[in-house]
């Protein structure tokens, strides 16, 4: 395969079906529809793990969560183990990020880049210290806020993205030129369309209030019922004060947010067409996970179903099948492989025992024999939960609680919960025993429990966390936290 300069975009808590090319009939997604025409659009790719922090290390380190030991947002990477651009660099390879990593702190090359523009990390070196305490669920009065201030308008986020897709390719044009001696790598990390759901007005009334869908199974006598979502419920309070007006402003403001993403993403394009680079440079756009967005009366992220787990990953340029779909089950922890083929890079003996998996070799119909992990360990959660796909499949494994099983064939929206059928005991015992070949469930429960306890008696214990409170999301560079 040729070596190629590669882009990966990576936004933040986009849906994947809220992309026009995965089958959303309203929103306006026109530059990545053109980017998935000309590349290949993955159908079955998961985050792994449905909140920010764990899954960007996972997606640096190509490791699971349980390995990388990264929980949740407070206990954030630093620079081991090793990610894809320590190994680019020691190959002479040029490493660039911009905007959101979500790191410790910036340290680019102990993060593994030659450089760091605008980075996003862990509020204060610390993050998110409410998300350690899972014995006794803390409720985050914070997240009252999101239906209230949905709509028109501009945040933080949305100036920050713009100065993202402007760094970027303003980099594109003075910067790609100076590294012609081997392919670049160039990390863009956008965070929209995270919440807050405040939507430019342009892209804002792309979507009449009027027209939006509502979220499936919404309703209070609708909303499924299992001791691990209804106690998420309680602690991540978003749909509290959220009246019907609210909810279609919401909606509105995050279909308006992903326009906005996917119009910077076409400045991204129109940098590398303009440069010349579309011949030898690969793009691949994703997602660190996605959002519930109101379904089962849940907003944000934090569980195993499609609207959280499941993200968007798309990927154009040479090589790369054009206009081609792929259902193989992927992950964001195959980045690291991908990364490596991509440039040219050699793989390297100490990365062998690496779940991951080339999505070069994947779209061009080499796919693994293996076992795909999503799990979450982070606020709202009382116990560790674990996702896995087999065959049609996708079993949620809870420690100490009741597992959850849908036919995602016959059953898309996750409507129909096998986990209690005693017709399905048969699969759920096979997919059981699949998951222990990847993890043993019980035992990173407890690794992740422990590590989280010695990160709250760090930093003074539990009383003087709870009087810290905590923040809704992580500013950008420059912007405090305001705390609840």
């Amino acid at each position: 395969m040729k070596p190629a300069n590669t882009i990966v975009i990576l936004s933040d808590e986009h849906n994947k079906r809220v992309t026009g090319c995965y089958g959303h009939p309203m929103i306006k997604t026109p530059n990545l529809d053109k980017l998935a025409a000309r590349g290949t659009r993955f159908t079955s790719a998961y985050t792994n793990c449905p909140i920010c922090v764990p899954a960007r290390a996972s997606f640096a380190t190509g490791q699971y969560v349980h390995k990388v030991r990264c929980w949740d947002n407070a206990i954030a990477y630093e620079g081991t183990p090793a990610s894809w651009g320590h190994r680019l660099m020691e190959q002479g390879h040029h490493v660039a990020s911009i905007g959101k990593l979500h790191y410790l702190d910036a340290d680019a090359r102990r993060n593994g880049f030659d450089e760091e523009i605008l980075p996003l990390h862990i509020v204060d070196g610390v993050g998110d210290l409410l998300g350690l305490i899972r014995d006794e669920l803390p409720v985050r009065p914070g997240s009252k806020r999101l239906g209230p201030e949905a709509g028109p308008g501009e945040s933080e986020y949305t100036k920050y993205d713009r100065d993202i897709a402007a760094h970027t390719v303003e980099w594109l044009a003075q910067e790609a030129p100076k590294h012609g001696d081997k392919p670049w790598m160039l990390y863009v990390g956008f965070v929209s369309p995270h919440f807050p759901l405040i939507a430019p007005q342009q892209f804002y009334d792309l979507y009449p209030e009027s027209a939006v869908p509502w979220p499936l199974m919404y309703e209070e006598a609708e909303r499924p019922q299992h001791p691990f979502t209804d106690a998420m419920r309680k602690c991540l309070c978003f749909d509290d004060e959220f009246d019907n007006a609210m909810v279609r402003r919401a909606i509105a403001a995050y279909f308006g947010l992903t326009s906005f993403m996917d119009d910077n993403v076409g400045k991204i394009l129109a940098a590398l067409e303009a440069g010349g680079l579309l011949d030898n440079t690969r793009v691949i756009y994703s997602s660190d996970h996605g959002d519930n967005l109101g379904t089962r009366g849940m907003w944000g992220k934090s569980t195993m179903y499609e609207e959280s787990a499941g993200i968007p990953l798309i990927m154009a340029g040479p090589d790369i099948p054009a206009g081609a779909v792929c259902d193989v089950p992927v992950t964001l922890a195959d980045a690291f492989q991908t990364i490596i083929q991509s440039t040219g890079a050699r793989s390297d003996s100490r990365d062998v025992a690496l779940p991951g998996h080339s999505l070069l070799e994947i779209a061009r119909g080499n796919a693994p024999d293996r076992t795909i992990l999503s799990e979450y360990h982070a606020a709202g959660a009382i116990c560790g939960s674990y996702m896995i796909r087999h065959r049609q499949y996708k079993y949620i494994y809870y420690v100490g609680l009741p597992p959850m099983l849908f036919d995602l064939a016959g059953d898309p929206n996750e409507r129909n919960d096998l986990g209690r059928d005693p017709a399905f005991a048969e699969v759920r015992r096979e997919c059981e025993a699949a998951l222990r070949k990847v993890v043993d469930p019980e035992a990173a429960d407890k690794l992740a429990k422990s590590d989280q306890a010695a990160r709250i008696a760090a930093v003074g214990g539990k009383e003087a966390i709870l009087k810290r409170g905590t923040f809704r999301y992580s500013p950008p560079p420059g912007v405090k936290p305001s705390y609840y």
